[in-house]
């Protein structure tokens, strides 16, 4: 299988099944000097986890993080940072019945026909739990961007027909986190939260999106066409599971918007600099950046496991079955899809960062052929020595 590496100088390579020992990911390309725990990466990964609320997934994982290498005494040495995620609530039992007869809408039947087989375990490798290794690798690519200015947010902006006002980023950071729906207008969250509750009783799922925003990315990132800043932005989020549709800036709004009104005159700012009037253009022009607010949506359509009973067929047996598909299962997914979302655009824009030349790739300080750093271990011959 291939198809399981992410970016270009922040590269990142995942593996695991979901109900396989464990889940990990190696992240090549993070810069020496980066203080990291992992602390950081665990904050991430329990916004993603299941069995935060009523409204997700019953399975009882802790998705604790063990780092096993590219960590010297707390910071980052440049070398692969490798990280694991132990499996410790897979019951594969539930999934027997559809080992050759593939459940509706899931990715069964067309993995086994790519590879002749596959891990039906809770779906195997076409689960969403994979992406548990995106949200730690996120994690890392965040707090790199965060040292230079660099912050992103997102939040649950639509759950079926129901869809949130426009908010500002302020209100994202201060609400999203308040409610399960992670939605950061608090009286929308409360009427996504019945919506939600209704089709789970009804033994249904609903579809939502998920609103986006980066602040601090600086001008010129990206390259013109196949490297464009939104063909690898969508790249990363049409590779979120359930992902349907990606839009940035007026995304389909401006398919009935004239160019006049669409186009943003330039002015002058305070240093003098050249900045358009508006941002309808998304912080993005001509496939670059152009230092203001990056900002798009996500939709993610509804969770296809649920126990309302559908049709499939048996390839062993040549039966027609009425299943229903009995297990742990999330009613929506955009509330756990947030920090998979928002670990998306990190590693893109980290990527974009070091492939623009605003970040040393060797070393976060700077300091090239420098090596007595503060972050340098010290021998601890001389350390006793000094006792």
């Amino acid at each position: 299988m291939n198809g399981n590496q992410f970016g270009r100088l922040f590269r990142v390579t995942t593996y695991g099944e979901s109900h396989g020992p464990a889940m990990g990911v190696t992240v090549s390309g993070c810069p020496a000097g980066l203080e990291l725990s992992a602390e950081d990466v665990q904050r991430e990964l329990d916004r993603r986890k299941p069995g935060q609320s009523m409204i997700t997934t019953s399975r009882d994982e802790p998705d604790a993080v063990e780092i096993q290498s590219g960590i010297q005494d707390g910071y980052t040495t440049g070398t692969p940072i490798g990280m694991t995620i132990q499996n410790k609530d897979a019951r594969s039992g539930k999934y027997e019945p559809f080992v050759t007869a593939p459940r509706p809408s899931h990715g069964d039947f067309t993995y086994s026909a790519k590879f002749g087989t596959r891990n039906w375990g809770g779906g195997g490798r076409s689960s969403a739990r994979e992406t548990v290794n995106w949200v730690a690798a996120g994690a890392i690519a965040g707090k790199v961007l965060d040292r230079f200015g660099v912050r992103v947010k997102a939040h649950v902006d639509q759950i079926g027909d129901v869809r949130a006002p426009e908010v500002s980023f302020e209100e994202m950071l201060e609400h999203a986190e308040e409610n399960p729906v992670r939605c950061a207008h608090p009286e929308t969250a409360e009427e996504m939260l019945e919506v939600i509750e209704r089709y789970q009783r009804e033994g249904d799922s609903i579809g939502g999106s998920i609103y986006f925003e980066a602040r601090g990315v600086p001008r010129g990132l990206g390259a013109p066409r196949f490297d464009s800043v939104p063909a690898r932005l969508g790249r990363a989020m049409m590779a979120v599971p359930a992902a349907t549709a990606f839009e940035f800036g007026l995304g389909r709004g401006a398919r009935s918007v004239s160019g006049h009104e669409r186009n943003e005159d330039w002015t002058l700012d305070t240093d003098g600099d050249p900045v358009p009037v508006g941002n309808d253009h998304g912080g993005i022009q001509g496939g670059i950046t152009t230092g203001e607010p990056i900002y798009g949506e996500v939709t993610l359509h509804a969770p296809t496991s649920i126990p309302k009973e559908q049709t499939t067929v048996d390839w062993e047996t040549g039966e027609e079955k009425q299943v229903q598909v009995i297990g742990r299962h999330d009613p929506v997914l955009p509330p756990r899809g947030v920090p998979v979302v928002e670990a998306m655009l990190n590693l893109t824009l980290l990527d974009f960062m070091l492939l623009g030349g605003r970040i040393n790739p060797d070393r976060l300080d700077d300091r090239p052929g420098e090596y007595d750093t503060d972050y340098h271990p010290s021998s601890p011959l001389n350390e006793e020595r000094e006792e």
